[in-house]
């Protein structure tokens, strides 16, 4: 805590202390659907409840292993060819490092090449004691792009890209684009499969469904395309509530969001993090007037 911070907070209190009643919280009472990943909605799930909300967890999305590994342990043990390894999500990096240890292969191979990861999933392979050489200021693929052309001869250099295969629902665009962007910058680039997104079965969520069908939930928040398109699958749109609020965690989400037919209320504009999600959603909450919230 810094000084300026005690001074206003000299007793060292936080807001999540666990003493102040829930009711005094921006989001008190108000029941927030999760649709992404269990592995991402526990975290997201936390932020809400720090902030007096209730989470009502509904991953549409799941991301699990792949059928078969062959083409990415043969690029990982060949690890030496590649100048870059760039990582789109965290699940990309969890991937990999659960195919190094299947091949015995240890995690500092990987310092064989410039780490780039997105955000605070550079923390993830920092924390195993690996470099991440670039972590762009743009938390996006676009912004991974925008780093590598700054730099000299990457017209000469090979980027290996792990990916998502997407099964179930339409692939969104966003990889397909980055890797076209790479190709322009002439590099060489392989991208390969690392794990699986799927959509879950439909018949899993029909408590939720209902709940959201006779109003019980104030508001539908989304990570990703993928968790819209799934949830489209499960619950039509046109039952959804006007009363019920559709947040998006950044603008590109938010923009297929409307393209697939949805009102979209709030857009986090600090989407580094579920922290920046929330205070988007908690800014529009405590607004007077407002129609859409960029926080």
């Amino acid at each position: 805590m810094t000084n300026k911070s005690l001074r206003n907070n000299p007793w060292g209190l936080h807001k999540n202390d666990g003493l102040l009643a829930t009711k005094t919280f921006p989001l008190y009472g108000k029941r927030i659907v999760i649709t992404a990943p269990r592995n991402y909605a526990s975290r997201f799930a936390v932020e809400i409840i720090n902030s007096g909300g209730i989470p009502v967890i509904m991953p549409t999305i799941e991301t699990c292993y792949l059928s078969s590994y062959q083409a990415l342990d043969n690029n990982l043990k060949n690890i030496t060819q590649f100048n870059y390894i760039a990582f789109t999500s965290r699940n990309g990096i969890n991937a990999v490092i659960s195919r190094l240890e299947s091949l015995n292969l240890p995690l500092s191979c990987l310092n064989n090449c410039q780490l780039i990861a997105i955000g605070k999933d550079s923390q993830r392979l920092e924390e195993i004691g690996l470099n991440v050489a670039i972590i762009p200021k743009e938390s996006s693929p676009q912004g991974i792009v925008s780093e590598l052309a700054k730099k000299p001869n990457i017209h000469q250099q090979s980027i290996l890209v792990p990916i998502p295969q997407v099964i179930g629902i339409s692939e969104p665009d966003i990889i397909p684009n980055f890797i076209t962007a790479l190709e322009r910058l002439d590099t060489t680039i392989t991208s390969v499969y690392a794990y699986q997104t799927r959509c879950l079965d439909p018949v899993l969520y029909s408590v939720e469904s209902e709940l959201i069908k006779q109003e019980k939930i104030d508001i539908i928040a989304f990570s990703s395309t993928a968790e819209i398109e799934s949830f489209l699958q499960i619950v039509d749109p046109n039952q959804i509530p006007t009363n019920c609020l559709i947040a998006c965690f950044g603008p590109y989400t938010a923009k297929n969001a409307r393209n697939l037919g949805l009102t979209v209320d709030i857009v986090g504009k600090n989407y580094h993090s579920f922290r920046g999600f929330i205070e988007a959603i908690t800014d529009y909450i405590t607004a007077s007037n407002s129609t859409e919230i960029y926080a």
